[in-house]
């Protein structure tokens, strides 16, 4: 009996036009009468998960910011936040890779220091909650996630940097083609369910979960009924204990209708 569902937003619950299947709602309410939990699991801002379920926000459980923050009922569950001086460093280091844009990302708002087009239309798709800065050295918030917008590409450019640099002290992912998210090390999205699992008294075997990407790896293995989507890298499928359609065709809802209602 499934306790427990959880899923990534970008490439497995939203479509590529970030929308949620049409069916969601519905979905969503016959799992609370089934008392199931249903957790949007991501790595984005929570105001811009709370916007996207406002109208189910006090039945769900947000996983935000890759697992370093988690609300439950408008109240905070856990937070893991980014040490002053690692972001010191961070900075740094970030503000001369090629091609790159950074993002404070805190429990009150994120923050970025440049306002061109291109880069705000990105931060704008991921972050409802955003302030332009004269300098991120000056921010005053509990920074929950450093985040870097690569637009030569995440995998290859600002990740092989930083994990060299930092890759002992952190947790680094790509979590897609221009985006590159740190986090303390101890931090991911598994370790976020494992956290609601011995909170809810909920075991792996109760526990689905659906992701598409390299951030998903953890929250993949932290489930017995572990979802990789059909548009996955093999790398991330290779977690996964079944395969679903792609986010385009509403793999992960397939499933909940097929397996659970």
């Amino acid at each position: 009996m499934i306790k427990l569902i959880a899923s990534d937003m970008d490439g497995t619950l939203l479509d590529d036009k970030d929308n949620l299947p049409k069916e969601f709602f519905q979905i969503a309410k016959r799992l609370k009468e089934k008392n199931i939990i249903f957790a949007a699991a991501s790595g984005r801002q929570y105001f811009n998960l709370l916007n996207k379920f406002f109208q189910i926000k006090d039945d769900i459980l947000f996983i935000a910011e890759n697992g370093s923050y988690i609300v439950y009922k408008n109240e905070e569950q856990y937070s893991s936040t980014l040490d002053k001086k690692i972001i010191e460093s961070l900075l740094n280091v970030a503000r001369q890779i090629e091609g790159c844009e950074i993002i404070l990302c805190g429990k009150k708002s994120a923050y970025v220091e440049k306002d061109y087009s291109k880069f705000i239309s990105e931060v704008e798709r991921y972050y409802l909650k955003y302030e332009i800065v004269e300098s991120l050295d000056d921010v005053e918030d509990d920074i929950l996630k450093f985040t870097i917008c690569d637009f030569i590409d995440a995998a290859e450019n600002s990740n092989n940097i930083i994990t060299s640099l930092f890759g002992d002290d952190l947790q680094i992912s790509v979590s897609g083609k221009i985006w590159l998210d740190i986090i303390n090390k101890d931090i991911n999205k598994g370790v976020a369910i494992k956290f609601l699992q011995q909170k809810f008294n909920i075991g792996p075997e109760e526990t689905m979960v659906f992701g598409d990407y390299f951030n998903d790896i953890q929250m993949l293995d932290s489930a017995y009924y572990s979802y990789a989507m059909e548009n996955a890298p093999e790398e991330v499928k290779n977690h996964a204990r079944f395969i679903t359609k792609s986010n385009t065709d509403n793999g992960v809802l397939e499933v909940i209708k097929k397996k659970i209602l």
